[in-house]
């Protein structure tokens, strides 16, 4: 592992920072190449996207905090130490729809249409920050002795290297998200088709992460699996009723 990538004098580089941040650098390169061929300003764009990463960072980080309270109330400087991880994707998402929807109104850009366009991009960008919980050394699965078994620093056992797993998803995501795209389905199918993949697949890889990096929230599910179930219910019933309305 390898938390700290280097240090600029004094001033340490962190993996996770770094990989988040070339995450959204190479998604918003996208993005702007994609925002020319729908007619979205690029200006427009790419400042809904910065707020999106703001905004995104602080729900994610006060979703994640308040979840883990007992973690923090007795540490209180730990709440803004955001490189060490502990970020919950639900919350960020939740946050940045909301601050994204007030900016394409006040801007009058169609919210779907600019959603559409941005979904590959947080695709891209989730999978880059996953390599930064790798070389983090958090979000590990649970012990396992297959050949790719990785030793994580204060764990004893080899575990499944569970952030590489998503990383690998959320890019194979990404590539199933530029194929809908050119079925020219109605403005956001192609954001809610990345809400249905992507609670899917969060859904599947806390399996391997239960009883390890996430715990048991009820039912023998996590917070993260209980979130995910809701999402895809109603991300596939928004779906089908997109279908039907586009037939």
């Amino acid at each position: 592992m390898r938390p700290i990538l280097l240090k600029l004098g004094s001033i340490p580089l962190r993996s996770y920072g770094v990989m988040m941040m070339v995450g959204f650098l190479v998604g918003l390169y996208r993005a702007l190449h994609a925002a020319r061929r729908k007619g979205i300003d690029p200006a427009a764009l790419a400042d809904a996207a910065l707020y999106s990463l703001l905004s995104g960072v602080v729900g994610a980080r006060l979703v994640f905090v308040l979840l883990n309270w007992p973690d923090f109330r007795h540490n209180l400087g730990s709440v803004f130490s955001v490189w060490e991880g502990g970020l919950s994707f639900h919350g960020g998402v939740a946050c940045a729809v909301g601050v994204v929807y007030l900016y394409t109104h006040r801007k009058r850009i169609p919210f779907l249409l600019l959603a559409d366009t941005l979904a590959p991009s947080l695709a891209i960008a989730y999978g880059f920050t996953r390599i930064g919980c790798f070389l983090n050394g958090c979000c590990y699965g649970v012990q396992t002795h297959l050949p790719w078994a990785v030793k994580f620093p204060g764990v004893i056992a080899p575990r499944h290297p569970a952030q590489l797993y998503a990383a690998a998803a959320s890019f194979f995501i990404y590539l199933l998200l530029v194929r809908i795209e050119k079925l020219h389905k109605a403005d956001g199918f192609v954001f809610l088709a990345y809400l249905a993949m992507y609670s899917l697949y969060r859904f599947l890889i806390e399996i391997l992460r239960k009883g390890a990096t996430a715990e048991v929230f009820c039912w023998g599910l996590t917070q993260a699996q209980l979130v995910s179930v809701v999402v895809l219910v109603g991300a596939a019933l928004a779906l089908w009723r997109l279908g039907r309305s586009s037939r």
